[in-house]
């Protein structure tokens, strides 16, 4: 079975094939054998509202990410337990993410 990044879905991803990705995918980081990124929000209620969209597409992805959640901001990192670093799933989910951000 493959992810729509390319590869199979459970295959690890080399750092090339992660910086190609990222690319399409604007302040997004990886680091520590993950991706991460932080948003901004008008205040706590509209970051709230993005984790609850995050919260469908991982349900969705059967991804499950590492979420802060501060007054106007969210962080999300996103890693595949047990992989050993940054899958195709892994870059299904920063771009759906990407896609119900809403950013104020």
């Amino acid at each position: 079975m493959a992810g729509t990044a390319g590869g199979a879905v459970g295959d690890v991803l080399g750092d090339g094939e992660i910086r190609r990705h990222l690319a399409e995918l604007p302040d997004w980081r990886h680091f520590a054998n993950a991706l991460h990124k932080e948003f901004r929000f008008r205040g706590f209620r509209a970051s709230i509202a993005f984790v609850d969209r995050i919260a469908e597409q991982a349900t969705a992805t059967g991804v499950h990410p590492d979420i802060e959640i501060h007054d106007s901001r969210v962080i999300v990192s996103i890693a595949t337990p047990g992989a050993g670093g940054v899958t195709v799933n892994d870059i299904d989910l920063a771009r759906a993410i990407e896609r119900v951000k809403e950013p104020d």
